[in-house]
């Protein structure tokens, strides 16, 4: 790759994180492009070297941002060496988790805007429950694995969604605690 193409992809990828960030925040329909490109330090018109659309810019930085999870998620496992599923419930359920939504987990902040699409987007929102699914039920030996994997994601996205939702920071903190302590 020559150098200005290796500049070329090393911009795009510089946007796209951005993206993926604002996205995980604010959801798809709310950066815009020449927010995005200011932010990358990058001119309005330098846009269209890198995406075809706005609508293509988005929903490469939400399949992004939905990828990003895997890595997290198996690094949380690790983290519990005794309990794998413990490790992964603690870090996925923590106040660090429910404060950072630009690098948290996509499939809590995007989950509303992909069941509204028919699109690449929601494709990558499926794989990424799968994929999500698969290694819950990895952790588990016992013969319902599957329903159970289905059970703990489920309580998962659903706490943080609602921790970070509400008002009061003291019950916030108690959907986390108690669901984790439930879950465990």
């Amino acid at each position: 790759m020559g150098h200005s193409q290796a500049e070329k992809a090393a911009t795009h990828a510089r946007v796209l994180q951005l993206a993926s960030r604002r996205v995980r925040t604010e959801g798809v329909t709310r950066p815009g492009v020449a927010e995005l490109m200011q932010e990358a330090g990058l001119t309005h018109g330098g846009f269209y070297k890198h995406f075809a659309s706005r609508d293509d810019l988005i929903n490469q930085a939400a399949v992004a941002a939905l990828a990003e999870g895997t890595g997290k998620m198996q690094r949380s496992a690790r983290k519990n060496e005794k309990d794998p599923r413990a490790g992964l419930i603690d870090a996925y359920l923590s106040k660090r988790h429910r404060d950072a939504p630009d690098t948290g987990c996509a499939v809590v902040s995007l989950g509303a805007s992909a069941g509204r699409d028919d699109s690449r987007f929601k494709r990558a929102y499926e794989k990424q429950v799968r994929t999500y699914l698969e290694l819950i039920e990895g952790l588990d030996d016992s013969e319902d694995a599957r329903a159970e994997a289905m059970l703990t994601l489920s309580a998962l996205v659903g706490a943080v969604l609602m921790s970070r939702a509400v008002a009061d920071q003291d019950f916030s903190d108690e959907l986390l605690e108690t669901v984790a302590d439930r879950l465990r």
